[in-house]
């Protein structure tokens, strides 16, 4: 097959190494137009654009979708990995098979931008990814296969979607030989739910929540956009943390010894592993404890 990849972040890299040695012609990568990003505004573009100019693929960047109506004629199927557009339907009948989309959740769970998100916020212990046909709904269309993954306590949205783009090869590999055999996808099924984008806002925590909600918010929103509080009245990011058997009273109270740092929760406290300061890198809790020389009753938030 002529086959084109549509995506933007670092999680479709796994699929586009097992294309580029497949028996299939990796003809284009499509992705979004490079923008400005850090803390200099310089202009950059994916890592996907990264990836196939590596690669000596042909990348576009459309800035908008009629762009592609002459990139894409020719080609038999575009498998969309995390791409951020959300494509007309006239765009998606142009290849001969259509567009797949490899999601990061087991549909119809956790429809929308952010699944893997969700699913930790919600304290899911299993997961997977699907590989639809792409439709006029957002994340509705008929399925052509699912890998499940158990999820590890210790993982954080940044661990649990490089272990979900693992699995997109062999998923994206089961649902090409379908349509090369003509087997039809099967329509979706089971209880739904939606993930939508997270914002910023969604990410401060509250520290009156449980010590399971604040433990499952940090590791949902790490690394992005961040789990935060404020600390002296600047953004202070916890990026990972876990349940502690310690008890304190007041929400937000830190709470340090020669080797921890706890911080009160509703019925509870946490144990705070590594921190982002404002304006510093990641370190370790401790290691921002003795910096900031805590003198005991400082309060997150």
């Amino acid at each position: 097959m002529r086959i084109g990849v549509a995506a933007t972040p670092d999680v479709a890299l796994p699929t586009l190494n097992w294309l580029q040695q497949t028996e299939h012609s990796l003809d284009l990568v499509i992705t979004q137009p490079d923008k400005r990003s850090g803390r200099g505004q310089s202009v950059q573009q994916t890592v996907v654009a990264d990836w196939a100019d590596h690669n000596g693929i042909r990348v576009v960047k459309p800035n908008n979708t009629s762009e592609l109506i002459e990139e894409i004629n020719g080609l038999d199927l575009i498998v969309t990995i995390g791409y951020g557009v959300l494509l007309p339907v006239s765009i998606l009948k142009i290849p001969a098979h259509g567009f797949l989309n490899l999601h990061f959740s087991i549909l119809p769970a956790y429809r929308g931008a952010a699944p893997a998100q969700h699913a930790l916020l919600n304290g899911e212990t299993r997961t997977g990814v699907t590989v639809f046909q792409l439709d006029k709904g957002m994340d509705t269309g008929p399925i052509f296969s699912q890998m499940y993954l158990d999820i590890q306590p210790s993982w954080r949205s940044y661990e649990l979607l490089m272990e979900l783009a693992k699995l997109g090869p062999d998923a994206v590999s089961k649902a090409i030989s379908m349509i090369e055999n003509g087997d039809s996808p099967t329509a979706q099924f089971g209880e739904i739910s939606v993930a939508p984008k997270i914002f910023k806002d969604e990410a401060r925590i509250d520290f009156s929540n449980s010590p399971e909600q604040v433990v499952n918010l940090i590791r949902a929103f790490t690394y992005e956009p961040g789990a935060w509080t404020l600390w002296k009245g600047d953004p202070f990011k916890i990026t990972s943390a876990r349940f502690s058997d310690q008890s304190f009273d007041q929400p937000g109270q830190i709470y340090s010894t020669k080797d921890k740092l706890f911080v009160s929760v509703n019925g509870g406290a946490i144990e705070v592993l590594t921190v982002i300061p404002a304006g510093k890198k990641e370190m370790s809790a401790m290691e921002w404890a003795r910096g900031a020389r805590l003198i005991g009753g400082e309060i997150f938030g």
